[in-house]
C-alpha cells in the first residue's frame, strides 16, 4: 500500500504498469485518474494541504479500505499546488483477488479523497479567486459507505 501526497505530475499510464506489474495475488485492478475540469472558465486550481495531516488521514483510510474489501494493494497519488486544467490531479489504484472487490474499493477511496481528505482546493478564472465548498452530493456519496 503506497500514498503519496506530491506537488510534481504523474504519468498515469507508468504508474498503472509499475503498479500492475509488481502485484501479486490480484485477478482485477482498477485504476482512476482525476483530472482538473475547465468548467466555467477554470484556469487553474490551487490545492493547499498540511503534510503532517494529510498524508496520515490518506493512509489510514487506505487501510481501512483493504481490511474492507481484501485488497491485494493499492496505490494512492494526491497533487498539490497550482494545476492548470486538464492536468492529472489525483490517482486511485486498487488490486483485489476479484473485480468487484477492486472497483468497490477505489469507488470508496475516491468518495473519501473528494469530501474528507485534508485538502482545501481553490478555483481561478477570470473572476479572480474562489474557495470551493463541498457539495451535498459528495456528501451523499460517501452514504454508501
Amino acid at each position: 500500500m503506497a500514498v503519496r501526497v506530491q506537488s510534481d505530475p504523474f504519468d498515469a499510464g507508468a504508474e498503472l504498469t509499475v503498479f500492475s506489474s509488481s502485484v501479486s495475488g490480484a485477478g482485477a485492478v482498477v485504476s482512476f485518474t482525476g483530472i482538473v475540469r475547465g468548467d466555467n472558465d477554470l484556469a487553474a486550481l490551487e490545492i493547499e494541504h498540511y503534510q503532517a495531516m494529510t498524508t496520515p488521514a490518506i493512509e489510514a483510510i487506505v487501510a481501512e479500505a483493504s481490511t474492507r474489501w481484501s485488497l491485494s494493494d493499492a496505490l494512492v497519488i494526491h497533487r498539490h499546488g497550482r494545476l492548470a486544467v486538464g492536468e492529472a490531479i489525483m490517482m486511485v489504484v486498487t488490486a483485489a483477488p476479484h473485480r468487484r472487490a477492486a472497483f468497490e474499493a477505489a469507488d470508496f477511496l475516491m468518495d473519501y479523497l473528494k469530501s474528507r481528505a485534508p485538502f482545501w482546493k481553490k478555483e481561478i478564472g477570470p473572476d479572480g479567486e474562489m474557495w470551493v465548498a463541498a457539495k451535498g452530493s459528495d456528501e451523499d456519496d460517501l452514504k454508501r459507505w
